[in-house]
């Protein structure tokens, strides 16, 4: 014992020695984070004087370098690339290998890394069919990767179509499989699409916190739940839609030679299943023992085979069946046989209103005066049997300017006047010999129809036969001519005033040196403006009855040369381009008590001549005129012997 006490001293002195000969580190493992600056060193190594390090075979590849007496990471470290790095250190004198050291490097996790889908948008079709809480697309399909190993992804659904979201959930916040949590709806939900984001960090203010995007679009497949509808037919949910039943009338004795008529429509089904639209086909399976009728295969139009003798009515029971075979509905067709003695056509207007232009060939389509554009169409209707309507023909009976073609009005003869012309059409139902009547009033108007639907009154050149111009309302830039007129009349007159009083009265003025003159009586006196403050009747003229047809106007004789010029009883048009002679009426009076009225005709321009005319005043009132001095007394005498009641006064 006492040996080995007096040894150890001798055996720490050989290790320290030892020590002081070869290389040594102060530890041989180490942690560093991944992403670390490769610019700082590790550590240092002890080398013996006379000795170098070297990096050893065994060493990372590329991972780490020796400057001087120092380890330095020679790469940036990468948890996913290389978790753990070796550095083998070897010391050495000359060739001979002293001293070998193993250092190791490990590295930590850094989330530096987002999830990443491996698809930007998914479609996946779902049958309509599919089970309430069915897996509808697998977590594998669905879940994001993360380059960070040691990373918990989570997930969340986002809908993008409106309401979708009660549809569809993830089985779990990290679990992203689909599942369905409601029966799919083909008809109100063909599609639905959601947002599927990946999150690595659980709370979004988690620093670093990355996310990843990606879209699902969810196909709903049609499946064949629905048997055929009979349209029109009213949903009572999703699945059901309760059937129409048809109904109609037939005539007896007769065998109609077109599809029945029926309410609320033709027979006609759908598939149920809109998605898969499986053709039908229909037919007839009960109420039908005589054969009476055949419905179409593929139409589903219903026709007769024969007549009915007596009033009857049937119950038809008609099978849509899809074409496959799949599945089938029937719905209820009454048929009801009438007598049709009685039944008689209706026209759903009593007046029809057409319009044409003047000059019209034969054969041009009288246009519709409500739309223009649109042919004039009379039609009449059998309610009893709307399969008879049909079998109605048309005819004009008093108009040979005229005639029908099918339900459209044409002329018959060349239109030379204008004027409204009224016609009575007849409408003849073929297979009860019941008729009808109607009356249309047909515009022949100068202008082509406005396309408003609306036509200008139609005016008159000054014709020979005085005919009569429609009433019209009057613009603002009219009624502004009639007061400039006026008004410039009105200074005339003052200044001629001026002149006639100056004429016979200037001697008096000078004399008198400034004396007031008296009074003096005024012959001018006009009985043609008396009575002028009864209003103005700016009321339309009445149109004439519907009932009957109006007898087109006679033609005039041309007046004769010795025939003095009259003043027309309607104003005439400024079709000449604003001629003097091309007057209009702008003021019309109410027809005074005497039996005349009045009326003011001037011309197109302000510059024309203006006429003051009075039509129909009594004899007494002429008279009168001619008694009091009025002016223009001898033309009133002159025309009175023309048209008797009748005063013309210009100016």
């Amino acid at each position: 014992m006492g040996t080995w006490v007096l040894l150890l001293p001798l055996l720490f002195a050989a290790v320290a020695q030892a020590q002081g000969t070869v290389c040594s580190v102060n530890k041989t493992s180490l942690t560093v984070k991944e992403n670390t600056n490769p610019g700082e060193p590790l550590l240092d190594i002890y080398v013996p004087e006379g000795q170098q390090v070297t990096l050893g075979p065994s060493s990372t590849l590329f991972a780490f370098r020796i400057q001087g007496n120092q380890l330095f990471l020679n790469v940036t470290p990468d948890y996913e690339a290389n978790t753990m790095l070796l550095a083998h250190l070897e010391c050495r004198s000359g060739d001979a290998v002293v001293t070998q050291l193993k250092v190791f490097v490990s590295v930590l996790d850094v989330n530096d890394n987002p999830p990443r889908f491996p698809y930007e948008t998914k479609v996946w079709e779902v049958p309509e069919d599919t089970r309430v809480n069915t897996t509808v697309i697998s977590e594998t399909e669905l879940e994001a990767q993360d380059q960070d190993k040691d990373d918990v992804l989570f997930y969340t659904l986002q809908e993008v179509t409106l309401g979708a979201s009660s549809f569809f959930s993830l089985v779990g916040v990290n679990r992203p499989a689909l599942r369905l949590d409601r029966s799919l709806d083909l008809e109100r939900w063909p599609n639905m699409t959601f947002r599927l984001l990946a999150r690595d960090t659980q709370e979004e203010t988690t620093e670093p916190s990355h996310t990843a995007t990606a879209t699902l679009v969810l196909e709903v497949q049609p499946v064949d739940l629905r048997p055929p509808w009979f349209l029109p037919c009213s949903y009572s949910d999703a699945f059901v839609c309760i059937h129409a039943q048809y109904r109609g009338a037939v005539p007896t004795g007769h065998r109609l030679p077109g599809p029945l008529i029926l309410h609320p429509g033709p027979v006609y089904a759908v598939d149920g299943d809109r998605g898969i639209d499986q053709p039908i086909k229909y037919s007839i399976i009960s109420g039908n023992e005589d054969s009476t009728f055949s419905i179409s295969a593929d139409s589903g139009n219903l026709t007769m085979t024969k007549s009915i003798p007596n009033a009857k009515t049937f119950l038809l029971v008609v099978k849509g069946e899809q074409a496959d075979n799949a599945r089938y509905s029937v719905t209820q067709v009454t048929v009801e046989a009438r007598n049709a003695n009685g039944s008689v056509p209706h026209f759903t207007q009593s007046l029809y209103r057409g319009t044409v232009g003047l000059g019209s060939g034969v054969g041009v389509v009288i246009k519709d005066a409500a739309d223009p554009s649109q042919p004039l169409r009379i039609r009449a209707q059998d309610p009893e049997f709307p399969d008879l309507n049909s079998a109605i023909t048309y005819q004009i009976t008093n108009n040979s300017n005229f005639r029908m073609e099918g339900e459209v009005v044409l002329t018959a003869a060349s239109l030379e006047h204008a004027g409204v012309f009224y016609a009575e059409v007849k409408a003849n139902n073929t297979v009860t010999s019941g008729t009808a009547a109607t009356v249309v009033e047909i515009q022949v108007s100068e202008q082509e129809p406005s396309p408003t639907g609306t036509s200008e009154t139609t005016r008159t050149e000054g014709r020979p036969d005085g005919g009569q111009a429609g009433d019209r309302r009057f613009s603002e830039g009219e009624m502004a001519v009639l007061g400039g007129v006026l008004g410039a009349v009105l200074l005339l007159a003052l200044i001629a005033l001026t002149v006639l009083v100056y004429k016979h009265y200037g001697h008096r003025l000078i004399c008198s040196s400034g004396r007031v003159l008296e009074p003096q009586p005024q012959g001018f006196d006009n009985q043609a403006f008396l009575n002028d403050s009864d209003d103005a009747n700016w009321a339309p003229a009445p149109s004439p009855s519907p009932s009957h047809a109006q007898p087109e106007p006679p033609e005039p004789k041309p007046p004769s040369p010795e025939t003095p010029r009259r003043v027309p009883e309607a104003p005439a048009t400024a079709a000449d381009g604003g001629s003097p002679a091309a007057v209009r009426s702008i003021l019309t009076k109410e027809r005074r008590p005497e039996g005349g009225y009045k009326a003011v005709w001037f011309g197109e321009d302000i510059g024309a001549e203006a006429d003051v005319v009075v039509l129909n005043t009594p004899a007494s009132e002429a008279g009168g005129a001619g008694d009091s001095g009025s002016e223009g007394s001898g033309d009133e005498a002159a025309d009175a012997q023309d048209a008797p009641g009748t005063d013309s006064i210009h100016f």
